[in-house]
């Protein structure tokens, strides 16, 4: 909780009030506003969902992640709480593409709400994709087919389970599992749960609890590395791989166009 302290004093300014005022509203004396702010003290469980309720932030946000160098852009609504959620925007402010390479995805689990690490990810745009924010995940084994081991798949960030569609395939990040791609069904009124299907009949499907999933993607493209050898798999290729790919689906529009006139 090491942040919580300066998360107060950070959100409280960004309100324009001062500690007397926060004091009053969640109903305790200005004193401890300080001693929360100077890391002298720290609020009971009660008194931080209380405070986390009203700056409308989510508790691990709050407690866990150095608001002063997200930015309030960066804190993204989902349901009644912002939750971090840092993104990379080009020089004319449009959403990129992160790639997260091999490397990179063994510390996703760790680092995917944190501003450095998802910065420091190669990036590139493709105007072809639809609206929403996106990210590239390398796909792991032979579970998927076609999807290849070693490739990738661009996915499209969901903000609500709610949005799963039924048997669509989907990158979720989980806290046993890490990244996973799999074949989703919903089942939560059913019984509390997400069924994960694999298309690879020898693996055997599972069930995660909602809780557990800490992002979901929904599929929007993928490409095959199969003819790569490992060593070409750097970030520069891996973008230049998906560059190409825009070139072959923009041809493959004009050819479309060209045999309907």
């Amino acid at each position: 909780m090491s942040e919580l302290g300066s998360n107060i004093r950070h959100l409280r300014k960004q309100q324009n009030l001062n500690q007397e005022q926060l004091a009053t509203a969640l109903g305790i004396k200005r004193s401890r506003i300080g001693a929360y702010e100077e890391g002298r003290a720290e609020p009971s469980i009660d008194l931080l969902k209380k405070i986390a309720q009203y700056f409308s932030i989510s508790l691990d946000t709050l407690c866990c992640i150095d608001l002063t160098k997200a930015g309030e852009n960066k804190l993204l609504e989902i349901g009644q709480n912002r939750v971090l959620f840092p993104m990379v925007l080009d020089n004319e402010l449009k959403d990129t593409i992160e790639v997260v390479t091999p490397k990179t995805a063994a510390g996703y689990l760790q680092g995917y709400t944190d501003p450095e690490y998802v910065e420091d990810l190669q990036r590139f745009n493709l105007p072809f994709i639809p609206t929403g924010k996106h990210r590239a995940f390398p796909i792991k084994g032979d579970s998927m087919p076609p999807v290849n081991d070693g490739s990738f798949v661009v996915g499209r960030f969901l903000e609500d389970l709610d949005d799963i569609c039924n048997g669509e395939t989907y990158v979720v990040l989980t806290k046993d599992d890490g990244l996973v791609y799999k074949r989703i069904y919903n089942r939560i009124p059913d019984d509390g749960t997400l069924h994960f299907h694999s298309d690879n009949k020898n693996y055997i499907p599972y069930k995660v609890h909602p809780e557990d999933v800490l992002e979901i993607w929904e599929y929007a493209a993928h490409i095959n590395v199969d003819k790569y050898e490992a060593e070409e798999l750097n970030k520069a290729s891996i973008a230049n791989m998906f560059r190409s790919l825009q070139i072959e689906i923009e041809t493959l529009k004009k050819t479309i166009d060209s045999l309907q006139t």
